[in-house]
């Protein structure tokens, strides 16, 4: 994780005809879904940037996901809700966030008139950082060369990020949801820089865990569009009070008490503080087994037992 700027607030703006600001920016334009090693190369590159010259650094990002409009068919789930991508967005120091509600007419906006009413008149733009591969405009018309000769005729900087310059991460969101959906938490952790994260309030559930020796917080992951991993048991941790507290959460069912909906449960270890009503993010550290049915809750148990010894070996080798 990066660390945090203690000398910059986040300002975020929910859209952009809201937006204000007379310093003059740096942007960069993009879904940033997960913020991912590969994002953060251009994050640093901006922050960096508008340091050095005396201007702010401002990302411009959409919701809901363009393929969620443009692409009615798609049931994308995301790496990030909005809260955890702007928690992670202000730890690199970002200055300004604008939030635009993504829409069929924001998407018609001819690429010029997105240069001028958007960039220049708005966003006061004396730089653009962007990747090579990055179209705008109606139906993606507008390429890289289009946007450097806009920046020619409204007198700004174009700055394309090479592939090159970020192959060495070589990573994508995609890459980060297909790792995830099978249940890979280590491999997409490596790609994000972070322990991937759900966040919810904690919730009342049938309190069976208490019964047999591991009572759990369940968590409403309200977000619909938030990517859960594939269901199994996994090794977690959280800040809750400003204390590092380790766990291991189980994705799935309970097919062992008889199923139901999927669920998401953690066990904190040596914790016994009343969490229910509270929000709480877990961060996953790695995936332990898949989910199974035992022959009862004496099986269970001892399973149960296993996974909290296999978790205290996993935490004990963190660095």
């Amino acid at each position: 994780m990066p660390s945090k700027n203690q000398l910059v607030a986040l300002k975020i703006f929910r859209s952009i005809p809201i937006f204000q600001s007379t310093a003059k920016t740096i942007v960069t334009i993009g879904t940033f879904d997960g913020v991912h090693l590969g994002h953060q190369k251009i994050i640093q590159k901006l922050v960096t940037q508008a340091i050095e010259t005396n201007c702010q650094s401002l990302i411009l990002t959409f919701f809901p996901h363009p393929r969620m409009v443009l692409q009615k068919d798609s049931e994308i789930k995301l790496l990030n809700t909005m809260i955890e991508k702007s928690d992670l967005l202000e730890e690199f120091g970002i200055d300004l966030l604008i939030i635009h509600p993504f829409d069929k007419a924001f998407s018609d906006l001819s690429a010029e008139d997105f240069v001028l009413e958007v960039l220049i008149k708005k966003l006061n733009i004396r730089k653009i950082i962007i990747g090579h591969d990055h179209r705008f405009g109606h139906n993606r018309s507008a390429n890289i060369n289009d946007l450097i000769a806009f920046g020619h005729k409204y007198n700004f900087e174009v700055e394309q990020i090479l592939a090159e310059q970020i192959e060495e991460v070589s990573i994508s969101s995609t890459k980060i949801r297909k790792a995830l959906n099978r249940g890979n938490v280590d491999l997409a952790n490596q790609y994000l820089g972070y322990p991937y994260q759900l966040s919810g309030q904690v919730v009342r559930g049938k309190q069976l865990g208490r019964t047999i020796g591991f009572p759990t917080a369940n968590i409403d992951v309200d977000k619909d569009y938030k990517l859960i991993p594939q269901s199994g048991v996994y090794v977690v941790q959280s800040k809750i009070n400003n204390i590092r507290v380790f766990g291991m959460m189980n994705i799935g069912t309970n097919p062992t008490v008889g199923g139901g909906l999927q669920k998401v449960e953690v066990y904190f270890f040596d914790f016994d503080q009343d969490l229910y009503g509270k929000n709480i993010t877990v961060g996953l550290l790695t995936r332990l087994r898949h989910e199974q049915k035992f022959s009862g809750i004496e099986e269970l148990k001892l399973q149960l037992q296993t996974d909290k010894n296999q978790s205290f070996f996993f935490i004990s080798n963190l660095k």
